[in-house]
């Protein structure tokens, strides 16, 4: 077997936690095939669904219908997909309460509830450089447009 080839399809990076200062740290980790778990799981709570179901289940258990109304642009289809692939992930709990019409909540479950702190540092921190990165996108699209009016002009 080659060096650095995983003996299963399934490990395909080194899971250890590292410091970010460590000089071992390796952006590598995030391995790029598709069978990489890591991948996978970073795919699936990185999504905007999972992301927004996530942030309305931590302020309280939820029906189908109060998501689907809650989140803006998503399909019935979509939100189906997204809660079933959060409590196969063990991110959501899927309750059906034996009453007639059949009664369904969502209700983040404590792992959930741990990855909802992570997606506040994150939309903190995305409050916090806003209008940096708008800048950056207008200087962008500026330069973008000078290259483009650059090159009809040749």
């Amino acid at each position: 077997m080659e060096e650095g080839t995983s003996k299963s399809p399934r490990h395909c990076c080194d899971t250890q936690p590292l410091p970010d200062d460590d000089p071992r740290w390796d952006v590598h980790q995030w391995d790029t095939r598709e069978d990489c778990e890591v991948r996978q799981i970073l795919d699936r709570v990185a999504d905007k669904w999972s992301l927004l179901v996530i942030a309305l289940l931590e302020q309280r258990s939820m029906r189908f219908t109060e998501l689907r109304r809650a989140i803006d642009g998503v399909s019935q289809r979509m939100l189906t997909v997204t809660l079933r692939q959060l409590e196969r992930d063990g991110l959501v709990l899927r309750t059906v309460h034996p009453v007639v019409p059949p009664r369904v909540d969502y209700e983040l479950t404590p792992l959930g509830a741990t990855l909802h702190e992570t997606i506040r540092a994150l939309v903190t921190w995305t409050e916090a450089h806003q209008s940096e990165i708008a800048a950056a996108r207008a200087a962008y699209d500026a330069r973008t447009q000078e290259r483009a009016g650059a090159m009809g002009s040749v």
